[in-house]
């Protein structure tokens, strides 16, 4: 009886209790974790995995490339398609710190929410987001994609613009930075925005109301903050484009507990894509994206 195997390849010490779930929920029978990989030793992981069984088997294995670092998860990525030789393949799916299913849940409900409630998209919008971790370069990224006017915030001193324009390059995309370590500069930073979408740290609230009734335009304002308070005043827990009322008007409100949904069922829905698929899966956050698209969209 075929054994469906998942690898997790982690640079860190600690596997997220949250993947392995997910894994053994899409029905893999065997989850193996290996910590401290680093990307120069995925080429011969990679490849002990695809020569231990026939190429028709490619389904039945999955590199899973955990980890808390987007840059180092991009440079393992690419040496595990790197290492396919000839019909001998396996499938691979990258989701670090879990930023790409989130950042692809978030970008997925706010375009149906433009969609839906504002009868638009994202192409022309301008896009502001709150948070410079792993979870908001990944937004930054794909809503640049979709053709918006991006702006990365940094909340912080030690926000480090040159780390995250060296990861918006690889994706070849604009995006414009900008300070907003003070409600002044977050104001500013709100200038002529149509989308506001927060993803900074958990418990920590990022925009007051004054600083949200500084703009006038509002369309969609999304938190992935589940933790209270609200890291966007006004937006519930399980907002799913709710009407949120503020001094310019109202907007639609997606809460974290909305996205949360979507990003289980985005995570899920790839592993047990990998067992399906038609040839060797390699999942990327654009390709989470498309995913977590078409499951809003049903």
């Amino acid at each position: 009886m075929a054994q469906k195997m998942l690898y997790i390849l982690n640079p860190g010490d600690n596997i997220s209790p949250f993947d392995v779930s997910m894994a053994a929920d899409a029905g893999y029978d065997h989850i193996m974790a290996f910590p401290h990989v680093q990307p120069e030793n995925v080429t011969a992981m990679v490849q002990d995995a695809i020569f231990s069984r026939p190429p028709k088997r490619f389904n039945d294995t999955c590199m899973f490339i955990g980890g808390r670092d987007v840059h180092l998860a991009a440079d393992m990525f690419e040496n595990a398609k790197k290492a396919m030789v000839g019909p001998f393949q396996v499938g691979v799916f990258a989701d670090p710190n879990g930023a790409y299913t989130t950042s692809a849940s978030v970008l997925a409900l706010v375009q149906k929410a433009l969609k839906d409630t504002h009868k638009t998209s994202l192409t022309g919008l301008t896009v502001a987001i709150f948070g410079t971790g792993p979870v908001g370069l990944c937004t930054a990224i794909l809503a640049a994609q979709e053709g918006a006017i991006t702006r990365i915030c940094g909340l912080t001193a030690d926000d480090d613009k040159n780390v995250a324009m060296r990861f918006c390059d690889r994706y070849d995309v604009s995006v414009d930075w900008v300070s907003a370590l003070t409600s002044g500069e977050k104001i500013s930073a709100l200038n002529n925005v149509d989308v506001v979408i927060c993803v900074a740290k958990a418990g920590i609230r990022i925009l007051e109301q004054k600083e949200l009734d500084s703009v006038s335009n509002l369309l969609v304002v999304a938190d992935t903050n589940a933790v209270p308070p609200s890291g966007a005043a006004g937006v519930g827990m399980q907002d799913l484009d709710a009407s949120v009322k503020y001094a310019g008007g109202v907007f639609s409100g997606i809460g974290p507990l909305a996205i949360g949904n979507i990003k289980s069922k985005t995570e899920i829905g790839l592993f047990k894509f990998v067992q399906e698929s038609e040839k060797a899966a390699l999942i990327d956050f654009p390709e989470a994206y498309k995913f977590a698209l078409s499951l809003v969209n049903k």
